[in-house]
């Protein structure tokens, strides 16, 4: 007689008919069910928890690229003397020939575009209100090439009038009560060197554009002027503090770097990733805990499925015995009580996955409607960055999760299975 080959389909006949336990063995139906339910409520809570931190990073790394340079190249500070009262004062570096230098910088492999920029830190008020700002100086043509700063669906006013005014975000426009066409008064403590002393500047400017990059922290402090303006606000005639660059390709971008210093001599690269570095590293870390932890609860989830096959290895005990005497082997009763386990494991893990996938597609809508219940404090932008509650499932973080579902609840199967098999038919049917 030729031995039947492993996993037949005899095999997962009868370990379906185990599984589908008559009132009398209730237990085991019940152990069944807690079993499928913990594994589909961690595998859920695993892809729902990875594809939130995924959607976190891209968010906030999106929020990056769109509204900052890719790549800041900038000159380190200098000594200047004040001819009027020969005192020596340090200030920022200056770039002279900055369109020189931004065509060399342009022409280099990998570089998208330059933007020679001023930058300063003003006092923005209006109506009585007043609010701590970053007035960055740049070209029209160079505001418009940032995508968050210049998108139609969350900013609104005139961006063409650009020229003729200043652009906002839309947290310094909430809290200083302006919209487009108000005026709002710059105050900076970097004004006219007189002999006694410097005088605070102070310029009214029009309202024209305000935007919504996506980060609280960007919408609450930033200001763009054109770059003429902001070179005659900040004393920075014929100068530009600094050039932001911007490369095809922004996570190589510690590869182009040491180019960008070679075509400006003398000067100093910040990039993105210097930036925001250990900020990224911390989620990268946090994934990989959070990825532990919620191990921890699948693999307890799965262990449920050893206690229901010891008892369904104890009430089959007569069933056992007759296999075993009808001529089935050791390796085919692990095989049944295997796949006990198994088909446990697998439809935990598919009715888990489609729960996850279905709240990361959703889950900003729920949080919305925690939000909302809690009053608004669920989720507050001052804390976070960021205005709502991303997710972004990868198909990494779904295989992943599938396959230590898989695995747990296959291994914990060995044991009992192995029980079952190695169990003396003399003695499962001798009380019969």
């Amino acid at each position: 007689m030729p031995t039947p080959r492993p996993f037949s389909r005899y095999e997962f006949l009868i370990a379906w008919l185990y599984l589908r336990a008559r009132k009398t063995e209730g237990g085991v139906s019940t152990m069944t069910w807690i079993s499928l339910i913990g594994i589909a409520l961690g595998v859920m809570a695993l892809i729902t928890t990875l594809a939130v931190r995924s959607g976190f990073r891209a968010e906030f790394v999106d929020t990056i690229l769109g509204a900052n340079a890719h790549v800041t190249v900038y000159m380190p500070p200098t000594q200047v003397e004040n001819a009027l009262t020969d005192e020596v004062y340090t200030v920022s570096g200056r770039i002279t020939d900055y369109d020189a230098a931004a065509a060399r910088i342009a022409a280099l492999p990998g570089v998208v575009r330059v933007d020679p920029v001023v930058k300063g830190q003003v006092m923005a008020t209006a109506f009585d209100r007043s609010n701590v700002a970053e007035v960055i100086g740049l070209s029209a043509d160079d505001l418009r090439a940032l995508p968050r700063i210049a998108d139609p669906e969350t900013s609104y006013g005139d961006i063409g009038a650009f020229d003729r005014g200043i652009a906002i975000g839309s947290g310094i426009a909430r809290e200083l009560g302006v919209n487009p066409g108000d005026r709002v008064q710059l105050i900076s403590p970097q004004g006219a060197q007189t002999p006694f002393g410097t005088t605070p500047r102070v310029v009214s400017y029009e309202v024209v554009y305000v935007f919504s990059a996506g980060r609280y922290d960007i919408d609450r402090t930033r200001i763009y002027m054109p770059l003429p303006a902001a070179q005659d606000y900040f004393n920075r005639a014929g100068a530009a503090d600094e050039m932001q660059v911007y490369v095809a390709d922004p996570e190589q971008v510690e590869q182009i770097t040491p180019a960008l210093m070679q075509a400006l001599p003398g000067s100093m690269a910040w990039t993105w990733r210097d930036a925001s570095g250990s900020f990224l590293s911390a989620l990268d870390i946090e994934d990989d805990v959070m990825f532990v932890i919620l191990s921890v609860l699948v693999l307890i989830a799965s262990m449920n499925i050893t206690s229901g096959l010891i008892m369904l290895v104890k009430n089959k005990g007569r069933d056992i015995g007759i296999l075993r005497t009808m001529g089935l082997g050791e390796g085919t009763i692990l095989r049944v009580f295997f796949l006990c386990g198994a088909f446990t494991g697998v439809i935990g893990t598919l009715a888990g996955v489609i729960l996850g996938v279905t709240l990361s597609l959703n889950v900003d809508h729920v949080m919305s409607a925690v939000n909302w219940a809690s009053g608004g404090d669920a989720w507050d932008p001052s804390v976070r960055g960021i205005y709502e509650l991303p997710a972004q499932l990868r198909a990494w973080d779904i295989g992943r999760a599938i396959a230590l579902s898989l695995v747990l609840s296959f291994v914990v199967t060995i044991f009992p299975a192995r029980r079952a098999a190695r169990m003396n038919p003399v003695e499962a049917l001798r009380y019969e």
